[in-house]
């Protein structure tokens, strides 16, 4: 029998799943005990992105492990090897600004390419395609990118 060469290849794979990952549900809920009381510390998917990007990215081993919030994940991607670039590829993770006084919390998700993006969309509590700016206004983005990061082994 001849002998057969397999080799995974990373990017189609990561970017099919991420496609994939759109409306599902299975990023909605983390439960932790909170003051003795079990708690779904993503409120039904409302908090989802940190979560929703961590479980993909800690499954195809670029960071170490699943978090809760922006802030441990965008610390967990630089500790593994991401590094800002200045133009997004198909793949890259993005980091928003704070969106507004009302949802202070900064947001992350993934660069799919023709200026699209899929991340948690806290309206419908489930992973969204949208523009990766999330449109414009008077010519600027309507939610400003912090960060375009990238990873060595993603190509």
């Amino acid at each position: 029998m001849k002998k057969v060469s397999v080799h995974p290849m990373l990017l189609d794979t990561y970017l099919s799943v991420l496609r994939g990952s759109i409306n599902s549900k299975a990023f909605k809920h983390l439960y932790a005990e909170v003051s003795g009381k079990r708690v779904d510390i993503l409120e039904n998917g409302k908090l989802s992105c940190a979560f929703f990007a961590s479980s993909i990215l800690s499954s195809f081993g670029l960071i170490k492990s699943i978090h809760a919030t922006v802030n441990g994940t965008e610390k967990d991607l630089y500790a593994s090897g991401w590094k800002k670039i200045k133009h997004p590829k198909a793949g890259s993770v993005l980091v928003w600004e704070i969106k507004s006084k009302k949802e202070p919390h900064r947001h992350v998700g993934f660069y799919v390419g023709d200026k699209k993006a899929v991340s948690n969309g806290s309206d419908v509590r489930v992973p969204v395609i949208h523009d990766w700016t999330y449109g414009r206004n008077k010519n600027k983005p309507r939610r400003k990118v912090e960060a375009i990061l990238w990873h060595k082994k993603l190509g």
